[in-house]
């Protein structure tokens, strides 16, 4: 196998977000009278502002003003961030080093849109470890279709079948191998089942864990 390029996930792999945000979802959907959100949520990690809506409506029908709750929530979250600082997750900044060194090329492939993706890297200090960014406002459907991945891989001239996807949720797993990728699982939130492990090349307690396999 191998590996010329790795390609980052955002949320619940560079930043500890995935939790907050979680968390900013329950606080708002309690103060809204919005029910089973926390069962509605993880369907909705990976996934972009467009495909997301779709899911909110499927589940809720027009019950509740998504609108209005996304963007209460997302105000409960960029507070939260304001006033604590961007949560980096742990060897990020050690993985980072260890790829520009050894020459490897750097892509990142959130759904989240680009003026927060590049807010959150420039808050955290690493946004010049990246040669591209790919993200959710990027493509119609993000994860778990292919589509930004393959966007990521294009942008940065590499065959899929030599890049890396560091992911934690099921639904960048299930984008990463549908390209055709190396897909590699962090879990956070969600605990990998029989399908990640079998859709996953490699699954990791850390960053720093992914670092000593690349290493070998």
């Amino acid at each position: 196998m191998t590996v010329k390029a790795v390609i980052f996930d955002m949320d619940g792999v560079l930043f500890d977000t995935e939790k907050l945000c979680m968390d900013s979802w329950l606080v708002v959907a309690g103060e809204q009278g919005i029910p089973d959100m926390e069962t509605f949520f993880p369907a909705c990690i990976g996934r972009n502002l467009t495909d997301t809506k779709a899911l909110f409506q499927k589940f809720y029908g027009d019950a509740y003003d998504y609108e209005g709750f996304r963007k209460q929530a997302s105000a409960w979250f960029h507070s939260y961030i304001e006033q604590k600082g961007i949560p980096v997750k742990k060897g990020v900044r050690e993985i980072l080093d260890f790829l520009r060194g050894g020459g490897y090329d750097i892509g990142l492939a959130s759904s989240t849109s680009r003026p927060s993706v590049e807010r959150h890297l420039e808050r955290a200090g690493i946004r010049s470890y990246f040669q591209n960014l790919t993200t959710g406002d990027m493509v119609e459907h993000s994860k778990p279709c292919p589509d930004i991945y393959l966007m990521a891989c294009k942008s940065l001239g590499v065959d899929p079948a030599q890049a890396m996807a560091i992911e934690d949720s099921p639904n960048g797993i299930r984008a990463a191998h549908s390209a055709g990728m190396i897909p590699v699982m962090v879990p956070d939130l969600i605990a990998p089942d029989q399908e990640m492990r079998e859709k996953s090349v490699l699954i990791c307690s850390d960053l720093l864990e992914v670092m000593r396999f690349l290493d070998k």
